[in-house]
């Protein structure tokens, strides 16, 4: 393929991605607004749980990174019964490794609680949250699965579908369920606080499940799913789908734990600075959803690239898709860097954040840049299946840089709240000349699985 068709054949699959992400990410962002009209040790507590939450994504990463490179090859190679069984494989496993997170987690979420914050308030409106969340975690896990499949044999634009209806359904759900009274309405609602925004959720989540495995099983799709082969296992494709994604799950594990670190020096700041760094998170998700929509497209395009022996094309994937990223994104990074206070304001209640809370706000701009930048090379690990250099950059940038910057500005040398935000920057700099060295050397383009 030439230059123009590689872009548009990114674009195709990309832009439905994108757009579903982003209808992700608005919802994450309205329950946000929502949780923070109750108060700022509420968004602190939901703000802890993702950080949870994102060490049990581990075990969706690990089959998740697996697959996207397993089917999308097998797709791209024409073997239409070898992409059935990996994506049957796949489900299986992330069901199963789903209620065992969840079991794990629930133990230990009073604890983990405890460990962040003496808030009474916090920790029991995280355990209303948490809760729930954990108990429909398989159900979170099995509707990444089902877009996973729709995307690698490329069909974008159903799980593009399904996301909107589940947001529209979220940001509907999430003022009924959480008020007495929906605000700005006289519209009687349920009254359950930060548990209706928990219920909302795994709502909104269920359906786009539900919805797009019924299209899986009826034929829908360029494959078609059959319910008694999925609890069928395959020696074979299960090992791969272990090995394969083992490095991704390990670095998601890495980044997660010196996250856990930061939020612990984070803490010893308060709880509204606990909540600052949750509204202002959300905020850097959102902005670079274009980036991740991008990348993921791209990876699936490099996937059946390599499945199909055409290495040059998918190193202009590649090139194309850092190129793509840096632009989307970076419009993003311009609206926050101009206006942080009031991007933040909408999150507190219509109350104007502190120094520190603008300061964090213009950190995440250089770290959307790094990103986008860096979605390119993901693209090509994700889709080869070498994905040995994510567990290798992470080490690097989380656990030699951040996080040694972040224990001694603050244990040591006792300093204020912005330079604990620096570590960020540290760590995606780094992070991003890792992963240059390692795509450049190529191994990358010799990887199948």
């Amino acid at each position: 393929m030439d230059r123009k068709a590689v872009q548009k054949e990114i674009f195709r699959l990309s832009f439905p991605t994108m757009g579903g992400f982003l209808c992700q990410s608005l919802y994450d962002i309205v329950d946000m607004v929502f949780i923070g009209m109750l108060d700022k040790a509420a968004i602190a507590a939901s703000t802890i749980f993702i950080t949870l939450f994102w060490v049990l994504e581990v075990l969706n990463e690990i089959v998740g990174a697996s697959s996207v490179s397993m089917i999308s090859q097998a797709y791209g190679s024409g073997d239409m019964e070898k992409t059935r069984q990996i994506s049957q494989e796949t489900i299986f496993f992330k069901v199963v490794l789903a209620i065992i997170g969840a079991a794990v987690m629930g133990l230990l979420l009073p604890w983990f609680y405890n460990l962040y914050s003496d808030d009474p308030a916090v920790v029991k409106y995280g355990m209303d949250y948490g809760v729930i969340r954990l108990a429909f975690l398989p159900v979170f896990f099995s509707s990444y699965t089902v877009n996973t499949i729709f995307r690698c044999t490329g069909d974008a634009k159903t799980p593009m579908r399904l996301l909107i209806i589940a947001s529209v359904m979220n940001v509907v759900l999430d003022p009924i369920c959480m008020f007495d009274t929906v605000p700005g309405t006289s519209i009687p609602g349920l009254g359950w606080g930060i548990t209706g925004a928990a219920v909302a959720t795994v709502v909104s989540i269920s359906f786009s499940f539900i919805a797009g495995f019924a299209l899986l099983l009826a034929g829908k799709a360029p494959i078609r799913i059959k319910f008694r082969e999925i609890f069928h296992l395959h020696g074979s494709i299960d090992k791969k789908l272990i090995l394969v994604g083992l490095p991704s799950g390990c670095n998601l594990l890495l980044r997660n734990l010196s996250t856990f670190v930061i939020l612990k020096l984070v803490s010893s700041f308060g709880t509204e600075a606990i909540a600052i760094l949750g509204v202002a998170t959300r905020i850097y998700q959102f902005a670079i959803v274009p980036s991740n929509g991008i990348s993921m497209g791209s990876g699936i395009i490099v996937g059946h690239c390599l499945g199909a022996e055409k290495e040059g094309d998918a190193k202009l994937s590649v090139h194309l898709t850092m190129l793509d990223c840096f632009l989307f994104s970076g419009v993003f990074a311009l609206v926050i860097w101009f206006f942080p206070s009031s991007l933040l304001s909408l999150f507190l209640g219509g109350e104007a954040p502190g120094a520190d809370g603008v300061f964090l706000m213009r950190v995440f701009v250089p770290c959307i840049l790094c990103l986008s930048l860096m979605s390119g090379f993901s693209a090509a690990f994700n889709g080869s299946g070498y994905t040995k250099p994510f567990v290798y950059s992470a080490v690097i940038s989380q656990w030699g840089a951040s996080v040694p910057y972040a224990l001694v500005v603050t244990l040591l040398l006792h300093k204020s709240l912005p330079w604990l935000w620096v570590a960020y920057i540290v760590g995606d700099a780094v992070d991003l000349l890792s992963r240059f060295l390692f795509y450049r050397k190529g191994s990358w383009l010799r990887k199948r699985v």
